[in-house]
């Protein structure tokens, strides 16, 4: 074992590291500091292997810096302590970014591009990693996705890095200086962890600071348009919007079924046709061969974060051709055709199949809001409901009550959105009663989408909300879902 206590640039002299938390961040952390002979304590209250299992129980005289854990509030005791103390706390990307090796090629550490936004930055993320790998490029998609960011930056093999960064990693992150800062959208989120939207703002701004190549930011959205605007950005970096408009000058957005350059990355000086939307995977498109529009989005920044990288049309052409969104994200699980649909006498209208969608990863207001708006008006039974997190949902509801025939709300707090939906007036509703297993909700809330539902309509799981009042996370929720359509189509076979 080496008893180095240099790991990648950074020097941690007889630094003695709190870390907070050992969730799978947390032990990466471990595991790096034991590997270099850093002295360590741990606490988590759940874990047997940990130092400590109460901060009451840490000498904070022997303490001089803290690694903490998303699941910790800022405001929590013993980080008002740390500060008090002034002990510098990091956040583990922040710990990644510090101690990442060289590549023996450069002498030099590997690149990052960040990716960050309430809602799209996993899509994204995984689309710019799919755009460096069609080039060539070894540059895996890290952070709230596949490997903890601080083991993918101790192998010096890699070309680089596609970071999804949250906005509890960016609060504790103040070293960054990647290569392309992206940001996808903002809405009220985790309101509750960064005491206010102000706050909550700030941190996911953080992104652009020291960007170096370029910014690429969602020009279509006022607040992220605002904090692009107010970067104070190098000359080699680039400004890049995108929209789902067609672009104008510094811009990236979309014309005649088109994905359309028209920034500073563009070769050609009026408009660059990159990528028609008819190449797209037909995973990303509706059962009409529709691109949905939030997907649409999630590729526009994923081009321009590309392109300021060098990747080229063809790769970025061959990535978006076969590119499969994760599950859970506007996924057909089921359908069901009513049997007289199967006779020659049937309308067309009613050979429709309903279809049943799992969007569970929709966990707040602006997921929630792209969801709702790829289906037709009047056609979606909308399942919602869960933890809130601080949101309100009135102003989701108004916009696109077009798009409902009923809701089915779930979730122990149901008020949140029947006081929505009750002032939307529109929209009829059907509460499921909490209590009982997770699947009892869904197969409650399947039975209940049902009684509305009728050929052509659309069973939407999109929750705009957590799922951890009567899930274990939003796999597990979309999953009881798929579960449960598929068992009430069964059923009415029998």
């Amino acid at each position: 074992m080496s008893t180095s206590h240099v790991i990648g640039g950074y020097d941690f002299g007889d630094a003695t590291v709190l870390v907070a938390g050992l969730g799978i961040s947390g032990e990466s952390v471990t595991h790096i500091l034991a590997a270099h002979g850093i002295p360590y304590v741990s606490v988590d209250q759940k874990k047997s292997d940990a130092t400590y299992h109460s901060f009451d129980q840490v000498d904070w005289a022997n303490i001089s810096l803290v690694v903490t854990s998303p699941v910790f509030k800022p405001t929590s005791p013993f980080l008002l302590e740390a500060a008090r103390r002034h002990i510098p706390v990091w956040s583990e990307v922040e710990f990644a970014w510090r101690t990442r090796v060289s590549r023996p090629q450069t002498g030099k550490p590997a690149g990052w591009i960040g990716i960050t936004g309430t809602d799209g930055k996993t899509t994204t993320t995984e689309m710019i990693a799919a755009m460096l790998k069609a080039q060539g490029r070894v540059c895996p998609a890290v952070g709230n996705i596949g490997s903890p960011v601080s083991t993918a930056v101790q192998d010096p093999h890699n070309d680089g890095f596609v970071v999804e960064l949250s906005s509890f990693a960016m609060h504790f992150t103040n070293s960054l200086h990647l290569d392309v800062a992206v940001w996808t959208n903002i809405s009220a989120d985790h309101l509750d962890w960064h005491g206010g939207f102000a706050n909550y703002s700030h941190d996911k701004s953080k992104v652009f600071t020291n960007a170096q190549k370029a910014i690429v930011y969602n020009a279509d959205d006022p607040v992220v348009s605002k904090y692009a605007r107010a970067a104070q950005l190098p000359s080699t970096c680039s400004q890049v919007g995108f929209t789902l408009h067609e672009p104008t000058d510094g811009q990236i957005g979309v014309a005649d079924g088109w994905i359309v350059d028209r920034s500073a990355l563009s070769k050609d000086s009026h408009a660059e046709r990159v990528v028609a939307l008819s190449d797209f995977s037909q995973q990303m498109c509706d059962a009409d061969g529709t691109v949905y529009p939030h997907l649409i989005a999630d590729a526009l920044a994923a081009i321009g974060a590309a392109r300021a990288v060098h990747v080229p049309v063809s790769a970025i052409r061959s990535a978006l051709a076969s590119f499969t969104p994760d599950p859970h994200r506007i996924q057909l699980v089921a359908q069901y055709r009513h049997p007289h649909t199967s006779t020659q006498s049937a309308q067309a209208s009613d050979a429709q199949p309903i279809r049943f969608i799992d969007d569970s990863k929709a966990t707040d207001v602006l997921a929630a809001q792209a969801s709702l708006s790829s289906f037709p008006d009047h056609r979606v039974i909308w399942i919602c409901g869960g933890l809130a997190k601080g949101a309100t949902f009135t102003d989701l509801i108004r916009h696109n009550k077009v798009k409902m025939k009923a809701a089915i709300v779930i979730g122990v707090d149901q008020t949140p959105f029947t006081t929505a939906l009750a002032a939307g007036g529109d929209v009829p509703y059907t509460c499921i009663t909490p209590g009982g297993s997770g699947q009892h909700v869904m197969d409650q809330a399947i039975a209940a989408a049902m009684r509305y539902a009728q050929p052509g309509d659309i069973v939407l799981l999109a929750p705009a909300a957590a799922s951890m009042d009567q899930f274990r996370n939003y796999p597990d929720r979309g999953d009881k879902f798929a579960a449960a359509a598929r068992a009430w189509i069964a059923a009415q076979k029998d």
